[in-house]
């Protein structure tokens, strides 16, 4: 699948999707979780519609760990207002993905974003 996400930023030479796992994989390593207005600012993404370019770039990314039945890096990566879980689109892609059948904000949203943010944590840091 291609994505508008995938082209390089007059900014950066590297893809946007490149660049979000990249950093994705180092907040796996400290173990922490980023907004995404501070994921797009540390991938230096450039407007209009920054946020919009970075919710292509992770659902890109769900839908490559789905294929690689690895966990969604993706989970790392809240909304500033969700009260600490991503936008509803991570779920509504983790649902169109068969990784996820409950609601976008409720206990079992908190669940399944606890188990899938600490088994990417888990995953990453093991990676090396």
């Amino acid at each position: 699948m291609t994505i508008a996400a995938e082209k390089p930023t007059p900014k950066n030479s590297e893809p946007i999707t490149v660049r979000v796992r990249a950093h994705l994989v180092k907040t796996a390593k400290q173990g922490v979780l980023i907004t995404y207005g501070n994921l797009a600012n540390a991938v230096d993404l450039s407007p209009p519609h920054r946020i919009h370019q970075l919710t292509e770039a992770l659902e890109f990314l769900m839908e490559e760990d789905a294929a690689a039945r690895r966990p969604f890096i993706a989970a790392l990566a809240i909304s500033k207002r969700g009260g600490g879980l991503p936008a509803a689109g991570f779920f509504d892609c983790a649902r169109r993905l068969g990784r996820y059948a409950g609601k976008d904000h409720d206990t079992s949203a908190f669940a399944y974003h606890a188990r899938e943010s600490n088994s990417a944590h888990a995953f990453w840091t093991d990676s090396g």
